[in-house]
């Protein structure tokens, strides 16, 4: 994507994230400190890195926490009745794109972000191709939370979000971070525009299993390294020690202890 300027990113915060126990009990989950910075500062920091000046939060547990960052919120009010979609159709009510969307809860390094801005696809997902390696590290059976996905030659996604029984087949992890284009919010519009149910429950994997059983070609973008997901208690002591270590690099905020 040639104007960056265009794009506004979209910070997925609105759960609770009741994994992280106590430590979201007055605090939603994107607030959480790791390495001495909030997930959230990570994330706009590497957003603007990457040449972003747009950046709306889509808030739903404890949203006025975020009041004191001066960014421009979205409140998904039904967010203890939604899924992850239910965020996203929050945000395309308001604004149709062009859009990268952010979960809270993931690290990422600013090149992260230019690929996706340099992909011209209506509809790309960033995908870890070295998924085994982290999986194995957070979790003893890496198949209990890894999902199938598969893509073809053409760097076009066949299938994702399914369960998965062999870590053979399964050629990468969705990462929390896609881009849309004008034209694929409306796929999305459309393909929810008569469920009001679907809207509450999808997560974002099966959406986008839903736009591609629609005909929609979803790009997928591999990397390797310099990424992390903190879901749990284990996966921030995890990201701590990583990025203590510099097996995490984020390029952006200083480490701290």
């Amino acid at each position: 994507m040639k104007d960056v300027n265009k794009v506004t990113a979209v910070i997925l915060a609105a759960g609770r994230g009741s994994r992280l126990l106590s430590l979201t009990d007055n605090i939603p989950k994107g607030l959480v400190y790791i390495a001495g910075n909030s997930l959230i500062h990570w994330q706009t920091e590497s957003l603007r890195a990457a040449g972003i000046t747009s950046i709306i939060i889509v808030t739903g547990y404890r949203g006025d926490a975020f009041d004191y960052l001066n960014l421009q919120t979205i409140a998904n009010n039904r967010w203890d009745r939604t899924n992850m979609v239910g965020s996203i159709m929050c945000a395309l009510e308001k604004i149709d794109g062009p859009l990268i969307f952010s979960y809270s809860d993931i690290l990422y390094h600013p090149n992260i972000v230019r690929k996706l801005l340099e992909c011209d696809a209506d509809f790309a997902i960033t995908y870890a191709v070295d998924w085994l390696d982290i999986w194995s590290s957070r979790f003893e059976n890496p198949l209990s939370d890894a999902e199938s996905f598969k893509i073809d030659d053409n760097s076009i996604i066949v299938e994702i979000g399914k369960k998965a029984d062999d870590v053979n087949a399964i050629q990468g992890q969705f990462m929390g971070l896609f881009k849309i284009s004008t034209a694929g919010a409306g796929w999305i519009k459309s393909a929810l525009a008569d469920d009001s149910k679907l809207r509450d429950t999808l997560d974002t994997t099966a959406l986008i299993n839903m736009l591609i059983n629609n005909g929609r070609a979803i790009t997928g973008i591999p990397i390797s390294g310099n990424w992390m997901e903190i879901d749990d208690q284990h996966d921030l002591e995890l990201a701590n020690k990583m990025l203590a270590d510099r097996r995490l690099d984020i390029g952006v905020l200083e480490v701290k202890s």
